[in-house]
């Protein structure tokens, strides 16, 4: 008798419910807010990398309205053959006076910006050193290169020092986020920039959670240090504080036309809709136009490590990303059940996103929360960390 197809599957499936790693989909019944409905009920969300709070922003749903009028909803084929639109360029000139590049590439996501590009910049005999924490994406990037791949310990400069010291002239990229994405601290760019300079290698940064975050206008990591323009690869993401969709690289105009005719996942894509690249553009024109978003965001950040650090809960962080480590997985997800009963949605994150036994809910923060807002989530986080404690 033939096995049952489904039986591994069924088998892990369990397995992952019992360690309290399972994951399911929670509905939204609402826009991407700092106020949302979720599966009938109000919640304060402290989970969402809409930093900037621009999903349901006015200015944006109106020339999404003006350009699908003007366009329609598709794109209905490839940058390369039908895909291109007039406000598709504009996009990408959008980027790169944003970032003070010569020019910038839109790909579908940043999960496929980071794929295409590290694949396409090193192949069978190079190297790509990227740091332990760096996201899943640019690991995949790493593993679709087919260059040899070096890990180096989490921001420290010495270690990859050693490590390219091992590997005397080859070529390569470091890599690394500009804001690490579960632990929000920054990377260390001088020190990476001047590695990359000194032994020949592209330096290559995602800006994923630094866009609209960082730096005195939200310009990101270069704009935080003051080192604009110093490097090579900079990428990043339209989807989070922009409010958008799509991700992106900016630099050279050498390094984009490259990319334009080796990056796979650029070129074999069919490109996102006219709709979605307006709201990228108006998102950009706002962040741009109202940088006293990025200082509210900022401001919120200072006062709500202040106030949960007044609360005994420790938090340190300059980005809108407040890790809150909870360690066991169960009490974690305890923690986040206890919040949304209070009307507090929070995230747990777990293995494998982050390392077993380091569970942890990652408060996201928005421009938009309210000094209120977030003395309550302090007050309800301390609340229900004591009593999943003692259960």
């Amino acid at each position: 008798m033939m096995n049952d197809k489904w039986e591994r599957m069924d088998r892990e499936i369990e397995q992952l419910k019992s360690d309290n790693l399972f994951r399911s989909m929670t509905v939204f019944d609402s826009p991407q807010t700092s106020q949302v409905k979720v599966e009938g009920q109000k919640q304060h969300l402290f989970s969402s990398n809409s930093y900037l709070d621009l999903c349901c922003e006015p200015k944006i749903k109106e020339y999404i309205r003006q350009i699908l009028e003007e366009y329609g909803s598709g794109s209905g084929g490839s940058r390369l053959t039908t895909g291109t639109t007039r406000i598709h360029v504009e996009l990408e000139e959008t980027i790169a006076r944003f970032k003070k590049r010569e020019a910038a590439l839109v790909f579908n996501t940043g999960y496929m910006a980071n794929v295409g590009i590290l694949s396409a910049l090193a192949g069978k005999g190079d190297l790509i050193y990227s740091d332990e924490l760096n996201h899943a994406s640019i690991i995949d990037g790493c593993r679709l290169s087919k260059a040899d791949l070096v890990i180096y310990r989490h921001n420290d400069m010495g270690d990859l020092e050693e490590k390219i010291k091992a590997h005397p002239g080859r070529n390569g990229v470091i890599v690394s986020d500009g804001v690490f994405s579960m632990d929000g601290d920054i990377v260390d760019l001088p020190g990476l920039v001047d590695l990359a300079d000194r032994y020949g290698l592209l330096s290559m940064i995602d800006e994923a959670h630094a866009t609209g975050v960082i730096g005195a206008t939200g310009r990101g990591t270069e704009e935080y240090y003051e080192m604009e323009g110093s490097v090579d690869v900079l990428m990043g993401t339209l989807s989070k504080a922009v409010g958008g969709e799509g991700g992106f690289v900016c630099g050279s105009r050498t390094l984009i036309d490259y990319l334009i005719n080796k990056a796979r996942s650029f070129i074999f894509s069919t490109s996102l809709s006219p709709a979605t690249i307006a709201a990228d553009i108006q998102g950009i024109r706002v962040i741009t136009e109202q940088p006293q978003r990025v200082q509210k965001l900022q401001e919120n950040i200072c006062y709500c490590c202040a106030a949960l650090n007044s609360r005994g809960i420790k938090a340190e962080s300059e980005t809108a990303i407040i890790p809150i480590i909870i360690g066991d997985e169960g009490r974690a997800m305890k923690v986040m059940k206890l919040l949304k009963e209070r009307g507090y949605y929070i995230s747990a994150i777990r293995y494998p996103t982050v390392a077993r036994g380091s569970a942890r809910l990652r408060l996201a923060l928005m421009s938009s929360h309210t000094r209120e807002d977030l003395d309550g989530l302090a007050d309800a986080l301390k609340e229900c960390m004591t009593l999943a404690e003692n259960e």
